[in-house]
């Protein structure tokens, strides 16, 4: 949509209140799918939700490829975005509970890296249909997006079930053979079941291969949304607003609004013609790219929060010198300023490299890592939501703002919230490396239960916890 947006613009003769709109609506429309996405995937599993967000990707694209009117591209466009809402929500949970401890991170981050894969080569689309005609050219980039579904929905149907899944649901003898699997040995996959069924609330000795899941009076979705959000413990509160923050920094810091709007950012840089602006877009969708599978080598060797504070902090010194650049070239209309030119499209660059070695891919891997078993579904169907909301507001909102406090402004803005983003990533979130997901409850003082530990000395897990914050060693054990 980026590139798109140029030409439809052109061709439909919206405005670009309606071109905001259109960018910005997907993420609004995703709010139902990322909901939705927790009860689907409890429902019918991780797996065959994932096949069924295919269906609404084919059918998305072609709505918008097949579009007659600025109408018919919106009702694309809200297809698409349940698809959306569902897949980034169930794309990084399937994974997160397939993936052995040893490599969560590198596999979880797949998400991103293809989700930086899927923009690049949305870019190379907006440039390669770019000399079709004007009518023509913009459905193309649109409607091509329909041949990736299908290959989802052909690749998912061989893959299994979680494991963790088929524990909630008492089919013991498939999640051990999963487990066995996604194993080093047979040991490990019946250790790591024993640790499912503590974290589901089966009983060690109650085994078989399909038992009877004890549920809470109340029933199941009643409760989960008790543990959570009504009356969360004050390790579960912690937990949660962990998530939110880093599900609302991610896009408070404007991640989408350079990836929607790249095109228009180079432009007013300075950069002229649509075949420049293009290349210059496919620049940067190189750059996400390349950086994001350095990152996913890093995340199991380096960790999580080491590489959210250097992204976070290279986003900072990016967006000033982003918003320097554009200011300067704002207040000099009359004059091109090759430095100012340079400046800005070496921050775009440096930007979604920084984005893309941290706050990108980690955002899955931690988030789905820290929520216990129980309402790790909900917990990320919530933060997802949340994360669409600030995404939505954010890209219909960025033509508006630069024009009131012209474009520069708008990015010494994000740089200030990316200020903040970096005191609460450094305060707030500990190191998950190397632990299994069974374990992370301890890092916010929780008991194997899902209650607090109430057996510590007064003040010792908020010591604990500034400890581990200060750098302590991500493998220690918390008792």
């Amino acid at each position: 949509m980026s590139g798109a947006s140029l030409y439809i613009q052109k061709d439909l003769e919206i405005t670009d209140v309606q071109v905001e709109i259109l960018m910005g609506i997907l993420s609004i429309y995703s709010i139902l799918g990322s909901f939705a996405a927790g009860r689907t995937s409890d429902w019918i599993g991780r797996r065959f939700t994932v096949i069924f967000v295919a269906a609404f990707f084919f059918a998305g694209a072609l709505l918008m490829g097949f579009a007659s009117g600025y109408t018919m591209l919106m009702l694309g466009r809200f297809v698409a975005g349940i698809g959306v809402g569902y897949a980034i929500v169930i794309a990084p949970l399937y994974t997160a509970e397939i993936a052995p401890a040893s490599a969560r991170g590198f596999l979880v981050s797949f998400t991103e890296v293809f989700i930086n894969l899927g923009i690049l080569l949305g870019y190379v689309s907006n440039y390669a249909f770019a000399r079709l005609p004007l009518h023509i050219g913009w459905r193309f980039m649109l409607g091509i997006g329909a041949v990736p579904s299908v290959l989802l929905a052909l690749l998912l149907s061989g893959m299994p079930e979680s494991p963790r899944w088929l524990v909630m649901k008492g089919r013991l003898a498939d999640a051990r053979i999963v487990l066995e699997k996604i194993a080093d040995t047979p040991e490990e996959a019946e250790e790591r079941l024993a640790d499912i069924k503590t974290a589901a609330g089966i009983p060690d000795d109650l085994d078989g291969d399909v038992v009877v899941v004890p549920r809470k009076r109340g029933g199941e979705e009643k409760q989960v949304w008790r543990e959570l959000i009504v009356s969360p413990t004050p390790p579960m509160r912690r937990i949660l607003l962990t998530a939110l923050g880093l599900f609302f920094f991610q896009q408070l810091t404007g991640s989408d609004s350079v990836v929607l709007y790249s095109p228009r950012v180079f432009e007013s840089a300075g950069i002229t013609g649509d075949d420049q602006l293009l290349a210059a877009t496919c620049a940067m969708g190189v750059a996400k790219t390349l950086v994001i599978l350095v990152a996913m080598f890093l995340l199991d060797r380096v960790g999580r929060r080491p590489l959210l504070l250097c992204s976070t902090g290279g986003m900072i010194v990016s967006l000033v010198g982003l918003a320097t650049g554009l200011t300067v070239v704002d207040r000099n209309p009359d004059a091109r300023i090759p430095w100012a030119v340079g400046l800005c499209v070496a921050s775009v660059l440096a930007y979604v490299s920084s984005f893309s070695i941290g706050l990108g891919p980690v955002l899955g891997v931690y988030t789905t890592e820290i929520l216990p078993l129980r309402v790790r579904a909900l917990g990320f169907a919530v933060g997802a939501a949340g994360n669409r909301v600030v995404s939505g507001v954010m890209s219909m909102t960025f033509l508006s703002m630069s024009g009131a406090i012209t474009l520069g402004g708008t990015f010494f803005l994000y740089a200030g919230v990316a200020v903040l983003a970096w005191v609460f990533f450094f305060t707030c979130l500990p190191e998950t490396r190397g632990r299994t997901l069974e374990e992370m409850g301890s890092l916010f003082g929780m008991t194997d239960t899902g209650a607090e530990a109430e057996d510590a000395a007064p003040g010792t897990q908020d010591a604990s916890c500034r400890a581990r914050l200060l750098g302590n060693s991500p493998g220690a054990r918390v008792d």
